[in-house]
């Protein structure tokens, strides 16, 4: 007896799509969940959907930052003083010098020993950039710098965009600038230098 091809192939065929039975097939889609705001016997309140845990985040909620600005603010939403600009030393020595380096060349301790090194706040580009674009990049990250947004508070960001302002304002500080008890003090300073060479 023999067997055609045609009878052959059908019954290949139909093996093979015995074989694709919904109830044998595992797919995530179909897989057994609650939809948002259904209706659960398993909690005693009869709702799938659980509050919030006190004190947590939901994700994706609001961000609360209150001194969140655009990128091309270039004010800043609170006064900057003498304490502002010490806390934003004490935190930027501690956050930025490791790649920017104490004066704000690029040159940190990261950089010198291979890490790619960050452009120097000293050139036009970032001296021109408004404030909102630092927070920004200190926020989120920029090219190889991660966000410190976790690390380093919102007020402290600015205390560290002032003094980053703070580094390139001295750098570019002229004499007839600066107040006249400041003068004062580099006159007498540069005066007691001279007298130690001497």
């Amino acid at each position: 007896m023999k067997i055609s091809a045609s009878v052959l192939c059908a019954a290949l065929c139909a093996i093979t799509l015995s074989g694709c039975d919904m109830a044998l097939r595992q797919d995530m889609a179909d897989q057994p969940k609650n939809r948002p705001q259904s209706p659960s016997d398993f909690f005693s309140d009869g709702r799938s959907e659980r509050p919030l845990v006190e004190n947590t985040v939901a994700h994706g909620a609001v961000d609360d930052d209150v001194y969140r600005v655009a990128k091309d603010y270039a004010g800043y939403p609170l006064p900057v003083d003498e304490k502002l600009l010490v806390r934003g030393e004490d935190r930027y020595k501690v956050f930025c010098t490791p790649c920017h380096g104490l004066q704000g060349d690029g040159n940190g301790m990261a950089a010198v020993r291979g890490m790619k090194h960050p452009p120097s706040y000293h050139i036009d580009r970032l001296r021109q950039a408004p404030n909102g674009y630092f927070y920004d990049v200190i926020t989120n990250g920029f090219g190889a710098m991660y966000s410190y947004s976790e690390r380093i508070p919102p007020r402290d960001r600015w205390a560290v965009i002032a003094y980053i302002r703070a580094l390139q304002l001295s750098r570019n500080a002229k004499l007839g600038d600066l107040p006249e008890d400041l003068r004062q003090k580099l006159v007498n300073a540069g005066e007691e230098n001279k007298g130690a060479k001497e």
